[in-house]
């Protein structure tokens, strides 16, 4: 079942892209109107909550705070957009080992500490084989208390290497 809060955001993403998709409003016969509608559409997005990473590159996040959303994460998602992840939310710090479950593309798994700094990172991780075959954890080396996913390549990318620093942007606790 998708959360209602996910599905909200996904309207909001593809109310983005097909302003982003839009006609310029230099374009014959476009209204200065339609041009601040997309305007205030994409800044709504770029308000939300974001990590900006090493490299500078900012990333619109959903945040996992809750049981609920952390034990969700992505699963059943075909793909996630190129910028934009999921970024979940612990108390204390731990090792906190992942699976990927009913994912089906792979992942880079960024270990942070509450104040940015980067502990770990799992790079390229594949989703598990279908059932009924085992499907184990990921266990990073190093005890984090937020963890980023990201698509596959964007930690190399993006400079996101251990001592790095993430910078949390409208996330809570962050």
């Amino acid at each position: 079942m998708i959360d209602r809060r996910a599905a909200d955001g996904l309207g909001l993403v593809a109310l983005v892209l097909a302003a982003a998709c839009a006609k310029p409003a230099t374009s014959p016969g476009a209204s200065p109107a339609s041009a601040a509608t997309a305007g205030t559409a994409v800044a709504a997005v770029l308000a939300g909550p974001r990590v900006v990473l090493p490299s500078g590159r900012a990333i619109t996040v959903e945040i996992a705070g809750t049981d609920q959303e952390k034990a969700q994460g992505l699963v059943f998602r075909e793909s996630m957009p190129k910028d934009a992840g999921m970024v979940f939310l612990f108390d204390g710090l731990e090792i906190r080992p992942f699976w990927m479950k009913n994912c089906h593309f792979p992942l880079d798994m960024i270990y942070a500490t509450r104040d940015g700094t980067i502990v770990d990172v799992l790079k390229n991780v594949p989703p598990c084989a279908p059932d009924p075959a085992p499907c184990d954890n990921v266990t990073p080396r190093s005890k984090a208390d937020t963890v980023l996913e990201v698509n596959a390549g964007v930690a190399d990318a993006n400079g996101a290497v251990p001592g790095a620093k993430l910078k949390w942007v409208g996330i809570p606790g962050r």
